[in-house]
């Protein structure tokens, strides 16, 4: 604010607000008398400059581009002038107030911020008169007793209203100086003209009104550089307005107190201007990294869809195995139903691994009681979802793990989109295409513009880069000797399934994203759903970057992952949103400081510039473009909800606070009736067979494993192929590398061991990204 105070933009004295254009009440003889008007004592007197007398007087200033070159014109020919200046100019350049005093000229005041003050209260009227000669006292040391009220021209054209201001300035010790020849400079139409209009008519002397700021000056300092020596061979001789006059000096020395007031403010404002000086060109640094950014990540995207085109890419040859799909479930008893249904519908063999991480609604009841064929229900004590992952891992007998959440719906074609590309061997994993399936609400439609444009057109770039930071927990697989190089999932974090992925990617595996793996998931329908889990994924993406910051100064794809992404996160997910913030506060400081009409025109642009990016987005997503509709309140709420939860991640990861999982509520409507139109069938949640559901707080009961047995003699529990260049996997427990497989019975604890945290709790919940 006081900032934006002293840097009010300034406008010119024809500029002025519109008044009431009656003058009744102002004399005739100071209506037809001269331009410097004494009210004091009540009374009204005026006066003029004599003959061939010339005041050169410069309003708006101090200017610094301007007013020193006017005073090295004025100094180039010898003569004085006198200069009426604005507060807010003075506190941001005393050191040209200072300037204006060595070479000779007087200062007087031209209010503080440049305001009509026929058009505010008599105490606005003094505060701004005030400030003014505080500011002054400050700079120079000096207070003045002269004043030119803004927007003010000559005596003939006075009206009431501007009377009674002169009569205002005067009880604070005023004495008004109006002028009798306007140069009209302020009209920039040309440097005859403002001679021209400078003269004084038939050598009658005069104050002339130019100006050394409030704009491009420079035919003002042209013209002023030939009308001194016109006038002076005309024989007019030039003064100050005292001088003129035969009044005293118009600077004196001010108080003890008041020069230190004044220092105070402007020690003041120069701290303030510095600082906004500060963010404006780290502001203006932060949009042109953005910016080239949002280039770089467009080109990517582009480039990726062209490459990535069914008819002309192919990782290898087709991936046709069976592969094993682990779903960890806690409390899900809503959207269960719905997710096993939309992957028995899966046009790719798999199997199903539902890992129950102690629900106490009748989770995996309701699994069971489905009755489906090739669905495993296990469960366990409740230990987090990374926990539940590594049993379902431990559990699945192929090569191929594909993880999902307990509330999302897969299309018939996802599990066949997401294993292709583990044709190639360098590929350890697939991030796929998560979208909302919750449209209907305002913040879900926000969240849908957010994962088309912030998360899968990212992912594109991201790809092409070999730098993928996340695969999202939504949809994704993984390379089982990929998982077991990495260790599995940690509980490290709260985010783990970017946990996960700087790991598999820092280990030097290839991770890639399949934009044809749709899947769909729930969304949070409210702004503290939203917040919850935003605030998780926020501050456990800062836990992950942490955790794997060694990677940056790894050697090969490792190390160019930690180089890059990590870099990258580090400056566009952190620090820079962490500055988003001033994009607002400065959106205000111009409206209500600077030229209203270029604010919102530079602001438009960026819209603009969003929106040109969002509608790529959709069209490379095959979106529709309606979803675009609700755009621009992302910048009324949603974009400052997410700077609420980068501040707060932010500043819990530098307290190095733990934080826990958190549940968030589903209502499972949406991805029922989804998986109910993409399976063919209804996805009601059935009563639950046999038992009711324990009750709430209890321990579950022992392992129960439903579906078909749980000995497998088909595949033996086995890492996955080795990559190229990479030594072969050490035996399986219980066999040999080259020997025949044997059956093998569920182990007693997980191949992938689990890594609870001492204090887990028994909330957590899945949300895709």
């Amino acid at each position: 604010m006081v900032d934006g105070f002293v840097r009010a933009t300034i406008g010119v004295d024809a500029e002025a607000v519109p008044q009431d254009p009656a003058f009744d009440a102002v004399p005739g003889e100071i209506r037809s008398g001269g331009p410097v008007i004494d009210a004091a004592d009540g009374r009204l007197r005026s006066a003029g400059m004599p003959d061939r007398t010339v005041a050169l007087t410069f309003d708006d200033g101090p200017d610094p581009r301007w007013s020193p070159e006017v005073l090295r014109v004025l100094q180039k020919h010898g003569v004085p002038g006198t200069f009426f200046v604005v507060g807010s100019q003075v506190a941001q350049y005393p050191d040209v107030v200072r300037q204006m005093r060595d070479a000779g000229a007087e200062v007087g005041l031209h209010t503080f911020s440049h305001v009509d003050l026929a058009t505010v209260p008599a105490e606005t009227v003094q505060r701004e008169m005030a400030q003014t000669q505080l500011v002054l006292a400050g700079a120079i040391g000096e207070t003045t007793y002269l004043s030119r009220p803004p927007y003010s021209s000559g005596a003939s054209s006075l009206t009431n209203t501007q009377l009674d201001t002169i009569r205002q300035l005067a009880e604070v010790g005023q004495l008004t100086v109006l002028s009798d020849v306007d140069s009209r400079d302020w009209e920039r139409a040309g440097v005859d003209k403002i001679v021209r209009s400078s003269v004084p008519e038939n050598g009658r002397g005069g104050i002339v009104l130019l100006h050394d700021g409030g704009g491009d000056r420079e035919q003002t300092v042209a013209a002023l550089d030939r009308l001194i020596p016109e006038l002076q061979q005309r024989g007019y001789r030039f003064t100050t307005v005292t001088q003129g006059m035969g009044l005293p000096p118009a600077n004196q020395p001010a108080t003890q107190a008041h020069r230190q007031e004044g220092a105070v403010l402007l020690t003041a404002v120069g701290i303030a201007t510095t600082v906004v000086d500060g963010l404006g060109w780290l502001l203006i640094v932060a949009v042109v990294l953005i910016f080239l950014r949002l280039l770089v990540v467009i080109v990517l995207a582009v480039r990726h869809r062209r490459q990535r085109r069914p008819d002309r890419w192919s990782w290898g040859r087709p991936v046709t195995g069976p592969v094993s799909v682990v779903v960890p479930a806690y409390n899900e008893r809503e959207c269960i139903a719905s997710t096993v249904r939309s992957l028995l519908a899966s046009d790719h063999p798999i199997e199903i691994v539902v890992v129950d991480d102690g629900s106490t609604d009748g989770t995996a009841d309701i699994v069971e009681g489905l009755g489906l064929p090739g669905v495993r229900v296990i469960r366990q004590r409740n230990a987090g979802k990374p926990a539940a992952l590594n049993t379902g891992i431990a559990y699945a007998r192929h090569d191929i793990i594909v993880m999902m959440d307990g509330d999302t719906v897969f299309e018939p074609t996802t599990v066949r989109h997401l294993v292709q590309p583990f044709a190639d061997p360098e590929v350890g994993a697939v991030a796929g295409n998560a979208k909302i399936a919750n449209r209907t609400g305002l913040v879900a439609k926000l969240q849908h513009i957010e994962y088309v444009i912030g998360f899968n057109l990212d992912r594109r770039a991201y790809d092409l880069l070999r730098c993928m930071p996340t695969v999202p927990g939504a949809v994704g697989a993984f390379r089982r000797s990929a998982l077991r190089e990495v260790g599995g999932l940690s509980d490290d974090t709260l985010a783990e399934d970017t946990d996960l992925t700087m790991a598999v990617c820092a280990a030097g595996w290839r991770v890639v994203y399949e934009e044809r793996a749709i899947a769909w998931t729930e969304a949070p329908a409210t702004m503290s759903q939203l917040w919850r889990q935003r605030y998780r994924w926020s501050y456990g993406t800062m836990q992950s970057m942490w955790k794997h910051r060694r990677s940056a100064l790894a050697g090969g794809d490792g190390g160019h992952f930690g180089r890059l992404a990590l870099a990258h996160l580090a400056l566009f997910q952190v620090a820079l949103p962490l500055l988003a913030p001033l994009i607002d506060v400065l959106l205000i400081y111009g409206l209500l400081y600077l030229d209203p009409l270029a604010t919102l025109v530079g602001w438009g642009s960026v819209l603009i510039v969003q929106f040109g990016v969002a509608a790529l987005a959709f069209g490379l997503d095959r979106e529709s473009p309606r979803g675009l509709l609700v755009l621009p309140l992302q910048q009324v709420a949603y974009r400052q909800l997410m700077y609420a939860v980068l501040v707060r991640s932010a500043a819990t990861a530098v307290g190095g606070v733990r934080l826990r999982w958190q549940k968030m509520h589903r209502s499972g409507a949406a991805n029922a009736a989804l998986a109910a139109e993409l399976g063919g069938g209804r996805a009601q949640v059935p009563p639950v067979p046999g038992r009711p559901a324990p009750p709430r707080g209890a321990a579950p009961g022992p392992r129960v494993v439903a579906g078909p047995p749980t000995r497998r003699t088909d595949v033996p529990l086995r890492p996955g192929p080795a990559r190229p260049g990479q030594a072969p996997p050490p035996p399986p427990r219980g066999g040999s590398a080259g020997g025949p497989p044997r059956p093998a019975a569920p182990p007693a604890e997980p191949v992938v061991p689990s890594q609870r945290r001492p204090d887990a709790q028994p909330v957590r919940g899945g949300d895709g990204r």
